[in-house]
């Protein structure tokens, strides 16, 4: 079967049997575009915020780590949603795919509702916790408490768009995506200043103006996925619970939290590192390069996403050859598009510090260029491992992704990034007792982001050579078969 997606132009048959360039390439550019868009939409809401003063701003800046913490439950829905519709429609079982999406939505959606009556009523203490002060902590919990309010509808948003992307249509992915991002960007103000007949709800009112703009977006993709839009569709017919299905799709997805887990836990250990060691100067570099980082790798993501998709769907056609070289095909992409990348950022270091910080201390200049050319040498990998990773979700070893991910972060970045400490000096962080230091400073952590980087790209390239010359792939094509 060959079915046409008017909207980008690509046959699903094309995926298993036509250029895996072009099937990549054409299934990452809307998800590239998206998360651009993205990372525009976050600069939308530190602008408008800017405006109440920087204890606004700091108080969305404390929420990203919980928002982050919060979609780790979710990504098993979102994750096993993609891997298993890939599968399904690779080997032509529409049935499986549609049950799949609609399993997929309902574990969203009571995760999602479990997360909201657990935090909403706590955002004050869990705010404090994370070491809010008296002029951010109000502003932070009104943010949080607001932001889970309609928190189970963006979580079947989310999942709805990863559905869509499974069965190779990540362009009405992107048009859902765009819809909750210009949604929020039009309410932004209005409810943040109380514009004509909104009210002004300050902070909260950019944490309503996000789970609003998700909400529309959730709205369509259900009047989508109910429809006949050539992709993928549901009826009543393939409404019902089957606990074999909740249970495989938790299976798939939920090492793909963990890995979600492993690197913001540690994250926010090196983030109390960098606070001791550099002070406001190594805070602001390290965030520095951490924004222009997220905007590098958004080819890389967008890539990782397509590539779980192609992967998937030539394992469910029976296909695992050509899995494993769309998985070495996307790698070299992957890797290739960020060398570029990074060799831009080591020629202009100075350039993207300016832009992004004008105002910057000229300390935290100095470690800014430092770290951004310290991370323009590790860019390469990090496309590399995306990709290495997508091959092994999509034949649904994501049980491997967590592995690589907890020796990533907790056996490589956390351990060099220690010996920044002065000696004799511990850290503490989310009840985390870290050992004393070396004395390194701050450029044994911008050594540790980039070191851990490319050691998790030449060990995990050299496991996927092996793994897949043993028949990993062939065994997984098997599985898909049999679901």
């Amino acid at each position: 079967m060959s079915v046409r997606y008017r909207m980008f132009d690509l046959d699903s048959g094309e995926i298993t049997e036509g250029r895996l360039s072009r099937a990549l390439l054409v299934l990452a550019a809307p998800l590239v575009a998206q998360n651009l868009v993205q990372v525009a939409n976050s600069a939308a809401d530190v602008f408008w915020l800017g405006r109440l003063g920087d204890g606004a701003v700091g108080a969305v800046g404390l929420n990203q780590p919980i928002m982050a913490l919060l979609f780790v439950p979710l990504t098993a829905a979102m994750v096993g949603t993609q891997v298993l519709v890939s599968q399904r429609i690779g080997g032509e079982n529409q049935s499986g795919a549609r049950k799949a999406v609609f399993h997929g939505i309902a574990l969203a959606f009571v995760a999602g509702l479990a997360l909201a009556l657990l935090v909403a009523p706590t955002a004050g203490p869990i705010v404090r916790l994370l070491g809010a002060g008296p002029d951010v902590a109000p502003q932070a919990a009104a943010y949080l408490s607001t932001y889970m309010l309609l928190f189970p509808l963006t979580s079947v948003s989310d999942t709805v768009e990863m559905g869509f992307v499974g069965a190779g249509d990540s362009k009405t992915a992107m048009y859902l995506n765009f819809l909750a991002i210009g949604g929020n960007l039009v309410l932004d103000p209005l409810l943040i200043f109380g514009v004509w007949i909104f009210p002004e709800y300050g902070v909260a009112g950019a944490a309503l103006a996000t789970v609003l703009g998700y909400t529309m977006s959730m709205l369509l993709g259900l009047y989508w996925l109910t429809g006949d839009h050539g992709s993928i569709s549901l009826s009543l017919a393939d409404v019902g619970l089957d606990l074999d299905e909740l249970r495989e799709m938790v299976d798939i997805g939920l090492p793909a939290g963990g890995q979600r887990l492993a690197a913001q836990s540690v994250r926010l250990v090196v983030v109390a590192i960098v606070t001791v060691v550099g002070g406001a100067a190594g805070l602001a570099a390290y965030t520095v390069g951490a924004r222009i980082a997220t905007i590098a790798f958004v080819p890389a993501q967008g890539l990782q996403q397509a590539g779980q998709s192609v992967v998937g769907q030539n394992l469910g056609a029976d296909r695992p050859d050509r899995a494993r070289r769309a998985t070495w095909l996307g790698v070299g992409i992957a890797a290739g598009a960020l060398a570029v990348i990074g060799a831009v950022q080591l020629l202009i270091p100075e350039l993207l510090t300016g832009v992004f910080v004008p105002g910057i201390s000229e300390q935290g200049r100095a470690l800014s260029i430092q770290y951004l050319e310290i991370l323009a040498y590790g860019y390469w990998a990090i496309g590399a491992t995306y990709m290495l990773l997508a091959g092994l979700n999509g034949a649904r070893r994501t049980k491997t992704s967590l592995i690589v991910d907890l020796v990533k972060y907790w056996g490589i970045r956390l351990p060099i990034a220690v010996l920044a400490l002065p000696a004799g000096l511990g850290v503490g962080a989310l009840g985390l007792s870290v050992a004393p230091g070396l004395g390194w400073g701050m450029e044994a952590i911008f050594w540790a982001v980039t070191g851990s980087n490319v050691a998790a790209a030449l060990g995990l390239g050299v496991y996927f050579k092996y793994a897949t010359s043993e028949g990993m792939m062939r065994r997984a094509a098997n599985v898909a078969a049999a679901d």
